[in-house]
């Protein structure tokens, strides 16, 4: 019978109930990692899960095999490839329009203009949400609707951080905002700026748009400010500003 230790391991002084202990253990030495500590030893991880090293080793093999967890040159383990992709999946997971929708009202609110999100699809962009503007005079985009993407506020965002080159897309990643007038339509003036996701990828273009004769520049602010809020919703960050 296999040896039982005299300090009991961390994981069975919180074990799940009708659980199997073996798969609790397993799971505590994942949770020895930490953003401070991303690089384990063997003994470093036997110590913090107060685990037989031996019974880490073999728990070990099995993570690596799953490729949860990965041996470095220098016998050390960190998390492995598996990790981030059920990472994506839980990010994926959240519903999009929670997140998006209340920041569009609020932005509404704020401005009385139309704001919305938009997506890439192939060589045109897809309008996901959208709020309207309270005004009778507006343009009357829906969610579903499909736009040219180098036309407009929010496909010169999307197109800016597909690596599209030209002065136009170095000042958008620069300023990380646009302001344009009559791009896609004569008549209408739009703000745009981008959105990402916890990968660090961009997620969308949030923009406002309005007749041209109503363009309040001032509003860019708030462009910006949505913008990064929706961001820091899906556990993202803005990158560094790229001239």
């Amino acid at each position: 019978m296999p040896r039982r230790s005299a300090i009991p391991a961390l994981a069975d002084q919180n074990a799940a109930e009708g659980g199997i202990v073996t798969l609790d253990r397993a799971l505590s030495l994942l949770a020895a990692f930490t953003s401070t500590t991303p690089v384990l030893a063997l003994s470093e991880l036997a110590e913090r899960t107060q685990i037989y090293k031996s019974t880490v080793l073999r728990m070990l093999a099995s993570l690596e095999h799953a490729n949860l967890v990965h041996r470095l040159p220098d016998g050390r383990y960190a998390l492995g490839s598996e990790v981030e992709r059920l990472h994506q999946v839980f990010a994926g997971s959240f519903s999009l329009e929670a997140v998006v929708m209340p920041v569009l009202s609020d932005l509404v609110d704020k401005t009385r203009e139309s704001a919305a999100f938009y997506v890439r699809q192939g060589d045109q962009r897809l309008c996901l949400y959208r709020v309207h503007s309270p005004r009778p005079v507006r343009d009357h985009m829906q969610p579903g609707d499909l736009l040219p993407l180098d036309r407009g506020a929010g496909g010169r965002i999307l197109l800016a951080y597909s690596g599209a080159k030209g002065a136009m897309y170095s000042r958008i990643r620069r300023e990380q905002i646009v302001v344009l007038v009559g791009d896609r339509v004569p008549e209408l003036a739009g703000i745009g700026a981008p959105v990402f996701d916890a990968a660090g990828a961009l997620a969308g273009a949030l923009t406002l748009t309005m007749p041209a004769e109503r363009l309040d520049r001032q509003h860019a602010e708030f462009v910006s400010l949505a913008a990064r809020r929706i961001t820091t919703a899906l556990s993202g960050k803005y990158p560094a500003p790229k001239g």
